[in-house]
């Protein structure tokens, strides 16, 4: 884009409260959450050309209309600025003056509503910085002068596990090898697990029907759900494994049901189908709970996941310091948006810790379920499909894709991962 004629600032900001009725077939179900109605609190930036943001933050239905009162009441903040005052070097101040402002940070801090609401204004505006220099999100962000991407990071409460300089000299260190891997993503895309075939309140035989037509799609890679029945959850596993075969990868994800002791007992029970990870076993916030789990189960080849409702840097810091996860589930929609997703990027490569990523994965089979009732199938391959798929859906809704950012960010992110993990 022309610089003479870009836009200079932001002139207004619009919210909306979108929802899908995914409940009335139990898609999306899981242990704790039986009906979920998969919906989001999506926000339009306006600036003084034809140039727009776009961001949001995910939700499950009822609720919704709480974060959307939280982004109207923290739109003041970013509408009437001008584009150098909230982007670029400021990017990390303005992620900061959202998260401090100093009444609202009460019903926080840094957590809950407020921080969905966060994500939503901070997603929105790394959308518009990249549609200013006409790219895709992960390659404004590769390129990105290693002090440049830093100053768009907050530090303030994680220097104790990883500074500044750190962050500089892990920027500099993978610079070697960045163009290879870059062309290695570009070609063969990142891997990507489905969750359509696990539902919870899923019978036996939407489970088999499912699981064979991803297989036939090329699926390697499944996750079901767990924890309200041992003897139900043996069973599901049995049958998964059964139709996917040995080769392939199987996670489960009990959604945060278990006592920490249950979800040892629980998941020894479930050893048997060889389970990649347990996901979520636990509260999101007992990161000691996730520390005794995870001694218990790595002897049996079982890895911990979590962090689809980790709220924040601070928590990733502490689960990574304690060796209570290995796979650092971060999420662009749960986190401050994507300024916070870096710093967690980072940490995690610190800590040599596993990044599944669910903001690029999970969200994508969140929504295959019911995609398929609007354009014939559910064809969630790779990464690639899914983008059209979320554009075919949105069609339907108001004529044109208007989850650009979840779209875009897909791809976005996929090379971007390459730098921290190689």
């Amino acid at each position: 884009m022309n610089k003479l004629h870009g836009p200079t600032r932001v002139r207004g900001l619009y919210v909306r409260d979108i929802r899908f009725p995914t409940s009335l077939e139990n898609d999306g179900s899981d242990a704790i959450h039986p009906d979920p109605d998969y919906s989001c609190a999506y926000v339009t930036l306006f600036t003084d050309t034809d140039l727009e943001g776009y961001g949001l933050t995910f939700t499950l239905g009822r609720g919704t209309e709480l974060v959307v009162s939280a982004v109207k009441t923290l739109a003041p903040l970013v509408v009437g600025k001008s584009l150098h005052e909230l982007l670029y070097s400021n990017m990390g101040k303005t992620w900061r003056s959202l998260v401090t402002e100093s009444q609202l940070r009460w019903v926080g801090p840094e957590k809950g509503v407020v921080h969905l609401a966060v994500a939503a204004i901070i997603n929105s505006l790394w959308d518009l910085w990249a549609r200013s220099e006409n790219l895709p999100l992960w390659k404004l962000l590769v390129d990105m002068d290693a002090h440049q991407l830093l100053d768009t990071i907050d530090f303030t409460y994680i220097t104790d596990a990883l500074t500044r300089e750190e962050a500089l000299r892990m920027l500099n260190e993978m610079k070697k090898g960045k163009q290879e891997r870059e062309n290695f993503m570009l070609t063969n895309g990142y891997p990507a697990y489905t969750t359509a075939a696990g539902w919870i309140q899923y019978s036996d035989q939407k489970i088999s029907s499912k699981c064979r037509e991803h297989m036939t799609q090329g699926w390697r890679h499944f996750k079901i759900k767990v924890g309200l029945d041992m003897q139900r959850d043996i069973q599901r596993c049995k049958l998964v494994r059964s139709l996917i075969g040995d080769d392939a990868l199987l996670m489960v994800d009990a959604n945060q049901k278990w006592g920490v002791d249950e979800a040892v007992t629980w998941m020894k029970e479930l050893a048997f189908c060889r389970p990649h990870w347990i996901e979520e076993p636990t509260s999101p916030d007992d990161i000691l709970g996730h520390a005794v789990i995870a001694k218990n189960l790595r002897p049996l080849g079982i890895g911990v996941a979590t962090g689809e409702a980790c709220q924040n840097r601070v928590m990733f810091k502490q689960l990574l310091l304690a060796e209570a996860i290995d796979y650092c589930q971060v999420d662009a929609a749960r986190v401050g948006g994507v300024s916070e997703v870096l710093a967690i990027y980072l940490m995690a490569k610190k800590f040599n810790g596993q990044s599944t990523f669910r903001d690029i994965i999970v969200s994508i089979s969140r929504f295959s379920c019911f995609m398929a009732k609007f354009n014939g199938q559910s064809t969630f391959r790779d990464i690639i499909v899914s983008i059209s798929r979320f554009s075919c859906f949105m069609v339907k809704f108001n004529g044109q894709s208007i989850f650009r950012d979840i779209i875009v960010s897909i791809s976005r992110f996929s090379c971007f991962m390459a730098k921290f993990n190689g």
